[in-house]
């Protein structure tokens, strides 16, 4: 069964000809702009349950299902245009042509230029890049690091690591909204400070840091660069790079309906960073290693549909999550809201409590039932501890043990929302008796 053809996606109209490839990475035009129909199905063939039941999939902060249009690109870069991008025969020129072209959408999703993208193998990539890379670059002017306590694990883990290596970091306290404590960053900022990096959206619990002021109090205070980890935000976020003069931001693929294992860090033009890999002179010297193309090429394609259909997909994600929210709210007793309010955070991002049921059995009862939430970051889901995001919002042990995250993409479904609610809202109320 061709997925493709039944969604009712018009195929590329690649050109071909004499020692060419195929450049997958170009606007599509005539698509649909929804494909809401076929994607039900389409999950449920991937997860092998086609016969059995419907797939209910609220967990894209940990994941998204790549397009067709998408795995399609990944194919064609990986059956016909599988030369080297460093090499000077024609396949190596269309292999360099895909990079080129995925660079474009890629910056253009953020509002960059191309040559400030640089690709790599994730987010985590990019922020350990991000961090260690900056961090010496700028160690002859200081060693202090700010970041906050809510950062995903691949920059705190870096920030431990640089500690190690004779750098001091503080790290900010948030909120109960989960939002930086500004007074905080104010009293940190010292003279030796080189470095403060903060996230758009944490990929737990949906803030929205206050970035403008956060950059405003850097500017006026400290020579310091500032770094964003983007990969919750890309894609659904505005991020204006130049009012706030970012040095750096981080961004991941498969987060925006992309394939995995590739992602991106973005480099304002004349910041100096350490190399984090070496050895060719890949990404303009400052990451060796071939470039993974065919992921490259996935990640151009699906960076170009969500550009098309950004200001409509967040809008419906937003709506969507407040139905979620009012429906958990108020139809199960004890339901608690972790972080933001569900207007005020990020479209896509609600968590959580029910105090008096483990979320780990809540979790695997609603997979018993076709739906696939989380109880944190995807990072850290399989550790028996609590979120040390939860924890710095100063929650409860009731309901750090009763979170769950549950996470939109622009596929999900109002039909998907109800049963959720009435799912949830079941599965609770059965726990809660045993």
């Amino acid at each position: 069964m061709d997925m493709r053809a039944r969604s009712g996606w018009l195929q590329p109209n690649w050109p071909r000809g004499e020692g060419q490839g195929i450049p997958v990475v170009k606007w599509l035009q005539g698509e649909k702009n929804s494909i809401l129909d076929e994607r039900i199905e389409l999950q449920n063939l991937a997860c092998g349950r086609a016969a059995m039941r419907k797939v209910i999939y609220l967990d894209n902060s940990a994941t998204t299902m790549v397009l067709p249009e998408v795995a399609e690109a990944v194919r064609e870069a990986m059956e016909k245009t599988y030369g080297n991008p460093s090499s000077l025969h024609s396949m190596g020129v269309e292999a360099e042509r895909i990079l080129r072209n995925a660079r474009e959408e890629v910056a253009k999703l953020l509002g960059a230029q191309p040559e400030e993208v640089y690709f790599t193998s994730g987010g985590t990539e990019a922020n350990n890049w991000a961090l260690r890379g900056l961090a010496h670059a700028l160690k002859r002017r200081g060693r202090h690091i700010i970041t906050t306590a809510i950062e995903h694990a691949s920059v705190l883990e870096a920030c431990r690591r640089l500690e190690e290596e004779g750098f001091s970091v503080t790290y900010l306290p948030v909120d109960k909204q989960g939002i930086v404590r500004l007074e905080s960053l104010e009293r940190s900022l010292r003279e030796d400070t080189i470095l403060v990096s903060v996230m758009s959206v944490n990929n737990e619990v949906g803030s929205l840091q206050p970035l403008e002021e956060i950059a405003k109090i850097v500017a006026s205070r400290s020579p310091a660069l500032f770094h964003v980890d983007h990969v919750q935000g890309y894609g659904k976020i505005p991020l204006p790079l130049k009012k706030l003069r970012l040095a750096a931001v981080s961004l991941s693929a498969h987060k925006i309906h992309g394939p995995k294992g590739v992602g991106a860090l973005y480099l304002r033009q004349g910041v100096r960073i350490e190399p984090f890999l070496v050895g060719g002179d890949q990404e303009r010297n400052l990451r060796a290693g071939t470039e993974n193309v065919p992921g490259i090429a996935g990640f151009g394609v699906a960076a170009t549909l969500a550009r098309k259909n950004l200001p409509d997909s967040v809008q419906r994600m937003a709506q969507l999550k407040i139905r979620l929210a009012e429906g958990l709210l108020e139809g199960i007793p004890g339901a608690h809201l972790n972080g933001p309010e569900p207007r005020a955070g990020a479209p896509h991002i609600l968590n959580i409590s029910f105090p008096g049921v483990k979320a780990e059995v809540l979790v695997h009862m609603l997979e018993e039932k076709g739906i696939y939430v989380s109880t944190s970051s995807a990072c850290h889901s399989r550790r028996q501890e609590a979120s040390h995001v939860l924890k710095a919002l100063g929650l409860p042990s009731s309901h750090l043990e009763g979170a769950i995250r549950i996470s939109l993409s622009r596929l999900t479904t109002e039909e998907e929302i109800e049963e959720a609610i009435r799912t949830i809202k079941e599965c609770v109320e059965e726990l809660r008796r045993l």
